[in-house]
């Protein structure tokens, strides 16, 4: 179940009043002496029966500098580890990560989970590059070159297949890159892989805008393997301050994207961060900083403010004034009612599975009621 801190509460009280163990609260929420609550916090309570709604995939994206033991504790709950990023030239060479990711898929196998390797077209800045993508996918023998070296990286490394994450595709591209994803998915699948795509989250065929015009939704849909629904990221660095990945907003991408793709191609995306916006907010000016789900509740506590809950977005969030500057804060994260909300949804439709953005913080509560909803797919 899922309980909500008030006015006066302490984890002894909730522990007795709901028959569960006061170490068991404080494990499976991740409190930290002296065990502070914030009025509004959201508190997973585990020990009653397991019924979950069958069986899903569930995908985390992570880089390889990630923490040994949050990767640990985290595989477990993964059907695919996607390994961010292998990015690659204008004529097609693969380019490696920084950091090395053998040992990523070496413990990703060791619990049954299948690593995946991840494709961005990053440019020298770290950003998002559409002249790579128009490059390789308008010129065949640099599609073919990247092609062969995926395949062939892969192959070596001991991936289980590529998910293509490509952003910002020109509206011109859109039929080439939908081509070259039915090369690669069918080049994969003729040697044992599978083939992902990212999708931008859509809500119309003729949606306007960078993220949404170069990815066409039914074609993709029907080259790769499965797709993944970018739902996250209504709240960014630089928007104003709104929930990061709103269930209104969510439900309206996957009615869409279930016109197009069929449900057991579809996993939701799911954000495992928030963000912390200093106000008031002025475009162009302010910078969100991003914040774990834990420690966004920490700072409720800290700050020794009440979180409150969006019900049309549901989704948590909370205000604060910075005692030190005097800035006032606004922040909206995740907790157990907002993902339980996109675990619902997941369930309702009938979709294939789930893809976190991303597990480099370890969040239990998150993972325990994942397995409390549903069978995770091996």
């Amino acid at each position: 179940m899922i309980y909500v801190v008030r006015e006066g509460d302490n984890v002894d009280a909730i522990a007795a009043g709901l028959g569960v163990g006061v170490e068991e609260i404080l494990f499976d929420n991740q409190l930290v002496y002296p065990y502070e609550l914030a009025v509004g916090q959201a508190l997973y309570i585990g020990g009653g029966e397991r019924a979950p709604r069958g069986t899903i995939s569930a995908g985390g994206y992570a880089y390889p500098f990630i923490n040994e033991w949050v990767l640990s504790q985290t595989l477990p709950y993964l059907s695919e580890l996607f390994v961010f990023s292998y990015g690659f030239t204008a004529e097609g060479e693969l380019i490696a990560p920084l950091w090395e990711d053998g040992w990523m898929i070496r413990e990703a196998r060791s619990f049954g989970t299948v690593p995946i390797l991840t494709l961005t077209p990053f440019g020298a800045d770290g950003q998002f590059n559409n002249l790579l993508i128009s490059s390789v996918v308008n010129n065949p023998e640099y599609g073919e070159r990247l092609i062969r070296n995926l395949l062939r990286t892969i192959q070596e490394k001991g991936y289980g297949g590529v998910d293509i994450d490509f952003e910002y595709i020109l509206a011109s591209d859109r039929d080439a890159f939908t081509d070259f994803v039915g090369r690669v998915a069918a080049r994969m699948r003729a040697n044992g892989f599978v083939t992902s795509v990212a999708l931008a989250p859509k809500t119309s065929a003729d949606q306007k805008g960078l993220l949404y015009e170069g990815k066409d939704y039914g074609a993709i849909g029907e080259a790769a393997d499965h797709v993944l629904l970018m739902t996250y990221e209504w709240g960014y660095t630089y928007g104003p301050p709104l929930a990061v990945a709103p269930i209104d907003q969510v439900r309206r991408v996957v009615e869409y994207a279930l016109t197009e793709i069929p449900a057991q191609k579809i996993d939701l995306g799911i954000p495992n961060y928030g963000y912390d916006w200093p106000l008031p907010y002025e475009r162009g000016v302010t910078r969100a900083a991003t914040v774990g789900n834990i420690q966004a509740v920490r700072i409720a506590i800290e700050q020794g403010v009440p979180i409150s809950f969006d019900e049309k977005a549901m989704s948590p969030y909370f205000t604060y004034v910075d005692a030190e500057s005097g800035v006032e804060h606004e922040v909206w994260f995740e907790d157990v009612r907002s993902l339980q909300a996109k675990f619902d949804l997941i369930a309702e439709y009938g979709l294939r599975g789930c893809g976190y953005w991303q597990i480099m913080q370890w969040f239990r509560a998150n993972w325990l009621l994942l397995a409390d909803n549903f069978y995770v797919e091996k």
